[in-house]
């Protein structure tokens, strides 16, 4: 599974994520900062990559253009890089099963889970 991790989620992630996402990429690492994100989806469809963003923006591409690519939408607000991480980790069975549905672009995650 490879993520391309939004510029609004730090490049530092890449060193935290679990070995089972280490195909990943950031914004930054691709040269992609301040891109539009109609670029940066084009990049990531080209390129068979997951956006994992904090922003409505690729959702709404996505609802425009349709999928791929599928849009990980993590809406909590302002995190530190270890909480998207664990988020990653804590929905990764649902992630790994939205990933091969072909029904759905856009894996909406609203607030942490309890634990």
């Amino acid at each position: 599974m490879r993520f391309l991790f939004d510029q609004n989620i730090s490049h530092r992630i890449l060193k935290l994520i679990p070995e089972k996402y280490s195909g990943s990429t950031t914004i930054k690492n691709e040269g992609l900062i301040n891109a539009p994100d109609r670029e940066i989806w084009e990049f990531a469809k080209l390129n068979d990559y997951t956006i994992v963003t904090q922003d409505s923006d690729f959702n709404d591409l996505n609802s425009l253009y349709g999928f791929p690519p599928k849009i990980i939408w993590i809406r909590t607000g302002n995190l530190k890089t270890q909480a998207i991480v664990d988020i990653l980790i804590d929905y990764s069975d649902e992630i790994n099963k939205f990933i091969v549905d072909i029904k759905y672009g856009c894996f909406e995650i609203f607030k942490l889970k309890s634990k």
